[in-house]
């Protein structure tokens, strides 16, 4: 992998680069839509080159429990599993484990968890998981880490730091193993530290020296008040190399992307578009709005009127509402295809922003237009 970067706005830290991988090239601030167990829910692979997307995320922890590695290795990777010819950036399942929080227990050689779908249990360390994403032949692949909540101790963040960084010494090596082997798949390290910032600093630090091709800062978005991400985005941001991509985990609200941006990030990712969406929650350039609404009963305009995506092109609120109400799938896939356009546009946009020299205008004018409509019936 190689990163390019092409320009940077003038009054914010933000910038546009280009990712050089295996499966094309993605340019970048690029958003990553999820698709866990290899699919993003209820689109097509077709749907998502449609909307303009070059890279995916998927996820170790579940497809290493479901279908299994074997199965993938048998299809010819992850890539042809899933008919999709583009980038895969595949997360560790570290996540995943910090979330089981009553079924799994953490030492320094691994993580042992009870699986979520049968109660099996299982053992994953750094360089099974390396070895896995290798397998599955993931473009990006992310080290095995250990997540705190927010809230945690200093000891107990401190403690899940050190043994982060024993994983990504071991990660990286196992990673230089692979590659020797003929793997050609990036490894990101991963920023943790919780909300401390010396440990934050110390984290960044670690993982610049250890040589990945890329950085993500995890640990965010867990629940923290917004001034407080900010904040530690700002100064983790800060401790990070400046010639390698930077991509925080598990971002998706507007808000939070565009300080993303601001901060001078380069990916990232979330499910909740997809999610919202099955709930029959959409997405405006007003704010996000519920399909259930009685007011949508007779309404024959467009989701957003501003928007340009075949959803708003084609159907109307009445008719979605309808699909929403009668638990109709269409609905699911076609608020999908709306939620994740419209968030593709906002990065493309703020992309395009940044080469003007106007971000932070257009990030204003967004946020003044953008607001939280009433979801209730």
């Amino acid at each position: 992998m190689h990163f390019t970067q092409i320009c940077r706005d003038k009054e914010t830290k933000a910038r546009c680069g280009v990712l050089h991988l295996v499966h094309g090239d993605a340019p970048t601030p690029v958003f990553m839509p999820v698709g866990t167990n290899a699919s993003v829910k209820a689109l097509t692979v077709d749907d998502l080159k449609q909307i303009g997307f070059n890279l995916i995320l998927s996820n170790t922890y579940h497809l290493y429990l479901r279908p299994g590695e074997e199965v993938i290795k048998g299809a010819g990777g992850l890539h042809r599993f899933m008919n999709w010819d583009r980038n895969i950036l595949t997360d560790s399942g570290g996540f995943q484990v910090f979330s089981l929080s009553a079924l799994r227990k953490i030492t320094e050689e691994g993580a042992e968890f009870q699986s979520h779908i049968d109660g099996s249990r299982h053992f994953l360390t750094p360089e099974k998981v390396v070895r896995i994403q290798a397998l599955l032949g993931s473009d990006i692949q992310m080290q095995l880490d250990y997540c705190t909540p927010w809230g945690a101790s200093r000891k107990d963040s401190e403690k899940a730091l050190s043994i982060t960084e024993n994983w990504l010494e071991r990660s990286v090596k196992t990673w230089e193993q692979e590659a020797a082997n003929g793997y050609t798949g990036s490894l990101y390290s991963i920023v943790q530290g919780n909300f401390f910032p010396d440990l934050r600093k110390r984290s960044a630090q670690v993982c610049a020296e250890s040589g990945t091709p890329g950085i993500a800062i995890g640990g965010l978005s867990v629940g923290e008040p917004a001034e407080l991400y900010n904040e530690t985005l700002a100064y983790t941001t800060e401790a990070l190399p400046d010639d390698k991509p930077r991509y925080v985990m598990g971002i998706g609200t507007p808000e939070y992307i565009l300080s993303a941006i601001e901060n001078g990030i380069d990916m990232f990712d979330c499910v909740l578009h997809t999610r919202e969406a099955r709930n029959g929650r959409v997405y405006t350039h007003k704010g996000p709005f519920a399909l259930k609404k009685r007011e949508n009963t007779h309404d024959f305009t467009p989701i957003d009127k501003e928007c340009g995506c075949k959803v708003c092109r084609e159907y109307s609120r009445a008719y979605l509402r309808h699909l929403f109400k009668t638990k109709e799938i269409l609905c699911s896939m076609l608020a999908s295809y709306h939620n994740l356009y419209f968030i593709n546009e906002l990065v493309v946009n703020s992309r395009n922003a940044i080469k003007e020299g106007r971000f932070l205008q257009y990030k204003r004018e967004f946020l003044s237009a953008y607001g939280e409509e009433d979801i209730n019936e």
